[in-house]
């Protein structure tokens, strides 16, 4: 079975102390145990010492660390028993999953400062061999240089490791508002590392250099030469240690940096070739974290957009969906030439009354399916269904010069439609439907109509009222498509019409010159 992320971790911290226990050990115990030609060795007894101290600052970072992560190490194994997100993903677990390299590294530095005053004043008081100024160069040693180095190996490290597992607690892929969240900015992380891999081994080397010079002006010329050969092996060891370390931190720092970034690239190039669905994890809660929650936002927006647009498009044609979303038509209302269609179901309320409910609204769906494929296939826009009423226009809120030929295409795309239509309808044994079409060109006002909470686009004119009343004409004239004169000055003689004679219709007392559509 696999060890829980957070175990590794802790293995990677006790090793890297580990690692960075024993070189200050070697080095202070027997590359430079005192500055002193003449200065004893490590014995069995520090070798112990250490080995004892060691284990009992590891137990404690380890039950510390564990005592604080319960949360943590709780929500992980919900998780992996099915336990949905939401209800496991509280504030307070997103902050210590983020927190976790910080918690670490602090823990280690503790372990450290501890060593310190155990290594600079309790042993050396316990062998009788106490003094200030050693205490004080041990204590720089230990905690400025080993604890400083390996505490910043110990962030670097754990966080990169971490990374592989801190998305699992941000599966939106957004950080959101977590106040209390311990962030490094990326300037920070940068400066930190510039000054552990160029200024400490130059402070190592200068107190080096001190103390064994102090040492040359008081010692004989053989121990003088003695302590100049022991300064030639403890620089070469400082070198050798330093690089080492440099290396290792420069190249964690830059992939801390470097590995999101590209990431990231990656992420943008898919979201560029249209794959929407593409999300960027979240492994920080730095000026990266936030640029790569800010990603996903807008992935996420523009996946709602496309929500939206293919929503719009079930109202209205694409290309007018796409004027519209673009900004290129304006909806407060404007007055323009538009041509208008009704059609409404003949003998609609006896077939109501004598069919199911549940077979009428099957029926009008279908009826109103075949309808409104015919009218968007011409660039027109459905814009209500009144009971078995179809109300639509062409030349708004798009314009297009040909709206009124569009509009008699459309009606005439309605009939075969419905002839087609009523033939799978006879064949299933139910009785055929039959419509009228009445279509007027005028000059109308087309914008939103509605309250603040609820708008819809409509048409205002007496144009309006004049295709209502011209496609009540139908069932008079035994008609099924019924225009104006004015649409039919319209279209240039390129539609067979029969002129019908001119009637009045209720509203108007001038008479109306209509046509039929053959």
């Amino acid at each position: 079975m696999r060890r829980p992320p957070f175990v590794s971790n802790l293995g990677l911290v006790v090793l890297g102390n580990l690692l960075g226990g024993t070189l200050a050990f070697v080095y202070f115990t027997y590359l430079d145990p005192g500055g002193a030609a003449d200065a004893p060795l490590a014995g069995w007894a520090d070798v112990a010492f250490f080995v004892v101290t060691f284990a009992a600052i590891a137990v404690v970072g380890t039950w510390a660390s564990r005592r604080w992560s319960r949360p943590l190490l709780a929500a992980g194994r919900a998780m992996a028993a099915g336990t949905p997100a939401p209800a496991v993903l509280t504030p307070e677990v997103r902050r210590l999953a983020l927190s976790l390299p910080y918690r670490l590294a602090a823990i280690s530095a503790a372990g450290w400062v501890l060593a310190g005053a155990l290594w600079s004043i309790l042993w050396p008081w316990l062998i009788g061999t106490f003094s200030v100024a050693n205490a004080a160069r041990l204590a720089l040693g230990i905690v400025g240089v080993g604890g400083a180095v390996t505490t910043a190996f110990t962030f670097f490290a754990v966080e990169r490791a971490w990374r592989r597992t801190l998305p699992v607690f941000f599966p939106g892929g957004v950080l959101g508002d977590l106040a209390g969240a311990p962030r490094l900015g990326v300037q920070a992380r940068l400066t930190a590392a510039f000054l552990l891999v160029s200024l400490l081994p130059m402070v190592v080397l200068g107190a080096l250099a001190t103390s064994r010079a102090r040492a040359v002006l008081g010692a004989d010329p053989a121990a003088a030469e003695a302590l100049l050969r022991g300064l030639l092996l403890v620089v070469a060891f400082v070198v050798a240690v330093g690089a080492v370390a440099a290396l290792v931190l420069s190249r964690l720092v830059a992939r801390s940096v470097a590995e999101p970034l590209l990431v990231l690239e990656a992420a943008m190039a898919r979201v560029g070739r249209g794959q929407l669905d593409t999300t960027c994890p979240v492994v920080s809660h730095d000026e990266l974290g936030r640029v790569t929650s800010g990603f996903n936002q807008m992935a996420q927006g523009l996946r709602e957009r496309d929500r939206i647009k293919a929503a719009f498009g079930k109202y209205v044609t694409d290309e007018i969906r796409d004027e519209i979303l673009a900004g290129r038509v304006g909806l407060e209302g404007e007055t323009r030439e538009v041509t208008i269609l009704f059609c409404d179901l003949r003998d609609f309320t006896p077939w109501v009354e004598a069919t199911p409910p549940a077979e009428v609204v099957r029926s009008l769906n279908g009826y109103f399916a075949e309808m409104e494929q015919a009218i968007r296939a011409e660039g027109g826009l459905v814009l209500q269904y009144i009971g078995d009423e179809i109300e639509a226009v062409f030349g708004a809120p798009v314009g297009r010069p040909d709206h009124a030929a569009r509009a008699v295409a459309a009606a005439r795309a309605m009939r075969e439609r419905l002839g087609a239509w009523n033939r799978a309808r006879v064949a299933a044994g139910q009785p055929p439907l039959a419509h009228g079409i009445g279509i007027h060109t005028g000059t109308v006002l087309a914008g939103n109509v509605g309250s603040a909470d609820r708008l819809t686009y409509a048409l205002v004119g007496d144009a309006v009222n004049l295709a209502a009343r011209i496609q009540t004409l139908t069932r008079e004239v035994g008609a099924d498509i019924v225009i104006s004169g004015v649409t039919a000055a319209a279209l240039d003689g390129r539609v067979p019409l029969a002129p019908l004679p001119e009637t009045r219709v209720k509203g108007r007392s001038a008479l109306v010159e209509v046509f039929a559509v053959l």
